[in-house]
């Protein structure tokens, strides 16, 4: 039986006041109570415009040309205050921090409930209910930055949940968590929408993550036009996912390159429920037999040399302890683990943000302990995970040439590398854009751009495809995989399972402030203690390896030197 509808855009455009042409084109969506729905697209396509419409961002912070009609709740929007919209719509930021209001998680949950002058009974009974709901009782004293990711995201959640609004928006939920606490996390919102029979709107890159658990349709956006309003095996059943640059569930993706013939029938939205019949399963092996592997590179000279690193914070915790490990010139890594297992500290201990309490750390050969900042930084570069820590230029171009410019380095030269660094990370177009005017993920892109137009020796990148879409991950990755092939290190730290795979045969393995691991990055992802101990998740074509009669390790290899070969 159908429901109310609760969001109802018809023939909406909207232009910003800056932009010579429109953002949304004609836009015919409605949303039902109670529905999830996933909006998908590539970085530009227009999909953060059509939340901001959604949540009132547009047009009361964003401001433009709206022609046609968007209700919320059967209120028309641009008859509306922000503060009614406040009252229909939840949004939970990509950006938990810049959310954060309250000195504690109680402070921050109650922040609506005070403005609303709730008597005091009640906004302890309701800020309470809140936080039991997404568990975190036992957090409601603490400080929220002090909080793990997957932590910080339940605190903003339950500071949205306290005001009980009928719709939730969620800005890529999953682009700062590890695997697990990203599993959990939709668990919590499908339990969220169970319990509270809310509607959900999720954007999110990762699509396959996403659909862990059940969605009821998928919106794909491309120049700003919906261009699909699919349920998940219908949309999944298309290449239509393909042909707009996001990224396919990778279980769909192998079982097309073995020339399967995925339908609505087969379920193709899980891997645990997907209908694989026999005709399919020997097509898979055939596909799997005839991939030919290369020989690995093996690297055996060091150029960073971690010793027995130990240090905390504060004298009465220990963040990372007695860490031991190497890495050779030309390598790529990965550093993986759960959500404050101590991967960010130690990449800052190598720069020299941080001093280790024990331990020493070697590059080529020398003791690396004296050496500043700015010493280190000739040889290092580090692109950090959030990149409001790293800008301080207002104009992209700056931004990217300041280190540039402090070398005293002629500006013509100045002005080639920078621009054929901003081409290489999809910046171009946006040289002469203020950085205010970015999304998050395109700021990303500005601070690895900034290091990687300095050429170090060595660069270590937090998550540096967080928040990016499949073309410009498959970009700024290929760029990152052309720099090591020419004899660059690189160490990232990431989430990311399949860029684990795909781009590091060698990943070290964190949990709770020590290595557990320094292994293979498959060996990683089938090996179910380290699953369990750093919060990583099986990959999806470990399932596939099984429902096939396949060796899950080979299978795995083999897709991914496969895999590369075709996209590259």
């Amino acid at each position: 039986m159908m429901t109310r509808p609760v969001i109802d855009f018809k023939n909406f455009s909207f232009q910003y006041h800056a932009q010579s042409g429109p953002t949304l084109r004609n836009i015919n969506l409605t949303v039902y109570e109670g529905e999830k729905i996933v909006i998908i697209g590539a970085s530009g396509s227009g999909k953060s415009t059509l939340v901001h419409c959604i949540n009132g961002l547009i047009p009361f912070s964003y401001t433009g040309e709206i022609k046609g009609s968007l209700q919320i709740c059967g209120l028309e929007t641009q008859n509306a205050s922000i503060f009614q919209l406040s009252k229909l719509v939840g949004t939970v930021l990509q950006d938990t921090d810049s959310q954060f209001i309250g000195m504690t998680v109680a402070e921050d949950i109650a922040f609506a409930l005070e403005n609303d002058c709730v008597e005091h009974r009640e906004l302890q009974n309701r800020t309470r209910h809140a936080a039991q709901i997404v568990n975190i009782e036992d957090l409601l004293s603490c400080a929220p930055h002090e909080l793990s990711g997957g932590q910080k995201q339940r605190v903003s959640l339950a500071g949205v949940m306290v005001d009980n609004v009928p719709i939730f928006l969620f800005d890529e939920p999953l682009a700062n968590l590890d695997p697990a606490t990203g599993k959990q996390t939709i668990e919590l919102i499908e339990q969220i929408k169970q319990q509270t029979k809310s509607t959900i709107i999720i954007i999110e890159h990762r699509l396959e993550d996403v659909l862990y658990r059940d969605a009821d349709r998928i919106i794909l956006i491309e120049e700003g036009r919906i261009i699909a309003d699919l349920h998940p095996d219908e949309l999944l059943s298309s290449n239509l996912l393909t042909l707009s640059g996001i990224r396919e569930p990778l279980y769909i993706t192998a079982l097309k390159y073995a020339d399967c013939r995925i339908t609505s029938r087969m379920h193709p939205q899980h891997i645990e429920n997907i209908a694989v019949d026999d005709l399919c399963i020997e097509k898979v092996r055939k596909w799997f037999s005839g991939i030919i592997e290369q020989k690995p590179v093996l690297r055996n000279e060091p150029i960073l040399t971690v010793k027995n690193i130990s240090f905390g914070y504060t004298g009465e915790e220990t963040t990372l302890d007695d860490v031991s490990f190497t890495v050779c010139r030309g390598e790529m890594l990965s550093i993986v683990g759960k959500n404050g297992a101590g991967k960010s500290t130690m990449s800052k201990l190598i720069c020299g943000f941080e001093k280790q309490s024990r331990g020493s750390i070697y590059f080529g050969g020398e003791l690396f302990d004296g050496y500043t900042i700015k010493e280190r930084s000739r040889h290092i570069g580090y692109v950090m995970q959030n990149p409001n820590h790293m800008i301080s230029k207002s104009m992209i171009f700056d931004e990217v040439a300041l280190c540039l410019v402090s070398q005293k380095i002629p500006h013509d030269q100045i002005r080639e590398r920078v621009y054929k660094t901003l081409k290489i990370c999809g910046l171009y177009e946006f040289r002469n854009w203020p950085i205010s005017a970015l999304s998050f993920g395109q700021k990303k892109r500005v601070t690895i751009a900034s290091v990687l137009v300095q050429e170090p020796d060595v660069i270590i990148l937090d998550e540096p495809t967080a928040g990016q879409d499949f073309r410009h991950y498959t970009e700024i990755m290929k760029f990152i995989h052309g720099l090591n092939q020419h004899g660059v290190t690189i160490i990232i730290i990431t989430h990311d399972m399949h860029l684990m795979l795909e781009y590091t045969p060698r990943s070290l393995v964190f949990s709770d402030g020590r290595l557990i691991a320094d292994t293979t990055a498959i060996d990683a992802l089938i090996n179910e203690d380290l699953i369990g101990k750093a919060n990583l998740k099986k990959t999806s074509l470990f399932s596939l390896a099984e429902k096939c009669g396949i060796d899950p390790e080979n299978f795995i290899r083999k897709f991914i030197e496969y895999d590369r070969q075709a996209r590259n």
